[in-house]
């Protein structure tokens, strides 16, 4: 072991010039050198596959919307007309007003104020959540994302370059549209995401108290199958253009209360699930609900939710406008029943302040990454850190369920000293352990297929959004910690590849060491029984099955126990922790 002049501790023979080799990230994103200047790539029109191969581009839905709206309102007109129609309408005019509704009608001051945290939040989750599914822009239905598989697109078909990434299929987003609007920016799109839906449900959980508390609930919950009649009486008389009316101070009329009640305790909650059913600390220990919701299907499912929503917003905000503007402002902004402008003038004010944190929210994040990344943390870090401690165990897949196409990721090493150790069949190379260790140790390929055999058929969760099944051959972490015998100060596991970042510098990734002993963390040097290829991470790679794919370094080069990270590099745990301002702690 040798002492390293600048940070202190010492540190096996090579590990310094490793760590000499890292790089800091910069505090700003510059969109030129972003990503190591990822050139700009445009989707294309959203497209659903019919049938095997047949696609329909979802911009036909517009023409074929309305004109279906044409003709249910032509035929709205004409049944509205008949005598069967009249007399379902006057039996089911609409509203079931429950027992004491009268007595409590009016809107509470917490209903308003939750009503506009709501909606400012809306606005964060879904532009964040645009850009996340940009960076892969395919939804599936199987466990595995093979191309051809997916169901949903908005980027062409996958080429045959053999070496085409996942990152090379991402697509950027229209200014303003996704945050923060540039391509492959997901780990700052992660935060605004994860972060403001931690608040958005800690004010979801607020109002579900305070609305079963006051009897509020009357307004969102049917309390009568009398709602399913007068749902259909209230949709003839909106398509017929003879609307119904309303007293929303009172009761909503039923299909309003159908719509709430779908979003308020459906959606909501669905969006909550689904969004940890892509957590691949949580799937891979509970398998009986990864079973049937792998990581795909709850990113499809995450996805129609979001349409829901979107399409609730649209018809939501239209009928305010159109049955009575200033009353219905009234109801929700100044909580009174009538037709004054008050309502309209808090309104605008609130929308004043939405705009102008939608139109701040790009430029803010890429003046100040860090802060976005550090309040980011601080928001949702304590869920990253408390699923993160779930060890799993294996079984959980087969031979069978192994995945037909694995992505690639990741910027592949070009160096000239990876190119020789290739060149000899990686005879001469050698694995670096060291840091705080007993026994620091320089093991070739052939002593760490000497070491007892571990193997392993699990899915890899890439926070890009797409999933494989593999089987993994090697040795466990758990082993190399018993040959080299950790100290104990050493908290962190450094993993340095062979390979650069995107920007230049060493690739690197610290992992907790406790997870070093989780059952299903290896140094992985075959992949479905035969050694690891060039793409997926040759000689060596690690798995660590509780963390996102990004921290499973590829092409490992040394492996360093370290007491902390925030010498290394930029300081914040990893290569794309210090470039691309993702976390250190990427459990769900």
């Amino acid at each position: 072991m040798t002492e390293d002049a600048t940070n202190g501790p010492p540190v096996a023979e090579g590990s310094s010039s490793l760590r000499s080799r890292l790089s800091h990230g910069d505090e700003i994103v510059d969109p030129v050198t972003w990503a190591g200047g990822i050139p700009t790539a445009k989707g294309i029109t959203p497209r659903v596959r019919l049938g095997r191969q047949r696609w329909f581009v979802l911009l036909w839905l517009l023409p074929i919307g309305f004109g279906l709206l044409i003709v249910a309102v032509a035929a709205a007109k004409g049944l509205r007309h008949t005598e069967a129609v009249q007399d379902f309408i006057t039996r089911n005019p609409g509203t079931v007003v429950p027992a004491g509704a009268r007595r409590s009608a009016g809107f509470p001051i917490w209903a308003g104020v939750q009503h506009f945290f709501n909606l400012f939040l809306m606005i964060f989750i879904i532009r964040s959540g645009i850009q996340i599914l940009s960076d892969h822009p395919r939804l599936y239905w199987t466990r595995h994302s093979t191309p051809g598989r997916d169901w949903f697109r908005f980027q062409k078909p996958v080429p045959a370059d053999p070496l085409w990434t996942a990152k090379d299929d991402s697509v950027g987003l229209p200014p303003h549209v996704g945050l923060p609007g540039i391509r492959h920016s997901i780990g700052l799109a992660r935060w605004w995401h994860l972060g403001i839906d931690t608040l958005w449900l800690a004010n979801g959980l607020v109002f579900y108290v305070l609305v079963f508390a006051t009897g509020h609930w009357r307004r969102l919950v049917p309390t009568s199958w009398a709602v399913i009649p007068n749902s259909v009486s209230v949709m003839i008389q909106y398509l017929s253009l003879d609307w119904p009316l309303d007293n929303g101070w009172v009761a909503y009329n039923s299909l309003q209360l159908v719509a709430y009640f779908i979003t308020v305790f459906l959606a909501a909650p669905l969006a909550m699930i689904t969004g940890l059913g892509m957590s691949p600390a949580l799937s891979t220990r509970f398998k009986s609900v990864s079973k049937f919701m792998s990581i795909q299907v709850a990113r499809s499912l995450h996805f129609l939710v979001f349409v829901w929503f979107l399409v609730f917003i649209v018809v939501h905000v239209t009928f305010v406008f159109t049955t009575g503007l200033l009353r219905n402002l009234n109801h929700i902004y100044a909580f009174r029943d009538d037709s004054s402008w008050v309502g309209f003038i808090v309104f605008a004010a609130t929308m004043v302040v939405v705009i102008v944190g939608w139109l701040a929210a790009s430029p803010f994040t890429m003046r100040h990454p860090r802060v976005v990344q550090r309040v980011g943390y601080a928001l949702i870090g304590g869920a990253e850190k408390l699923f993160e401690h779930v060890d799993a165990t294996p079984g959980e897949y087969t031979e069978h369920d192994i995945s037909p196409y694995f992505w690639h990721n990741g910027e592949y090493p070009v160096s000239e000293e990876y190119k020789a150790l290739a060149a000899g069949g990686f005879a001469e190379y050698r694995l670096r352990i060291g840091g705080l260790v007993r026994h620091p140790r320089k093991l070739s390929l052939d002593e760490l297929r000497a070491l007892p055999h571990h193997e392993q058929i699990t899915q890899h969760f890439c926070i890009q959004g797409w999933s494989g099944v593999a089987k993994w051959g090697g040795v466990s972490m758990a082993s190399v910690m018993d040959l080299v015998e950790p100290l104990p100060e050493a908290r962190w596991v450094v993993f340095y590849s062979l390979g650069d970042g995107p920007e230049h510098g060493l690739y690197y990734d610290a992992h907790p060491i406790e997870q070093m002993r989780y059952h299903l963390t290896m140094l992985a040097y075959d992949m479905n029984d035969e050694p690891l290829s060039y793409g997926h991470g040759a000689p060596l790679r690690l798995r660590n099955e509780v963390q996102l794919g990004f921290k499973q370094v590829k092409w490992v080069a040394g492996i360093e126990f370290v007491s902390q990270f925030s010498d290394l590099g930029g300081g914040f745990g990893g290569y794309n922790e210090d470039h691309e301002f993702f976390g250190y702690r990427q459990s769900i």
